[in-house]
């Protein structure tokens, strides 16, 4: 495990600095945004109770795991359903990660050599 996932958030367009305002707060150091467009439907409509912006923003913010959560909660808070730009936030898992600068891993002394860790 590399100890990075991938938050993914939709927000309405316009709202995608409001998420990495908030993500930043929290540690996260940057993200990427992707226009888009929603596809919900009139019963989502009336189901949720609010009117949906068909134009979105998809912020992915790639975050060290122990973070994650501080994130997470952070982006609900400030650009959540209740919000303006009512988004919603997840995070998957990501197997490798290259381009990032990570603190370099701590080298092996004899002490540590062959043991399972």
């Amino acid at each position: 495990m590399n100890g990075y996932e991938m938050i993914l958030c939709i927000v309405n367009a316009g709202f995608s600095e409001l998420v990495m305002e908030a993500a930043r707060e929290e540690g996260a150091r940057g993200g990427t945004v992707i226009h888009a467009r929603g596809t919900a439907n009139k019963e989502a409509e009336q189901f949720f109770h609010i009117a949906i912006q068909p134009d979105k923003e998809i912020v992915m913010i790639l975050v060290p795991v122990d973070i994650k959560d501080k994130v997470l909660h952070a982006i609900y808070k400030n650009a959540g359903l209740k919000s303006e730009g009512m988004g919603i936030a997840f995070s998957v898992p990501v197997d490798e990660v290259v381009g990032i600068s990570a603190p370099a891993a701590p080298e092996k002394t004899n002490e540590t050599e062959g043991r399972d860790e």
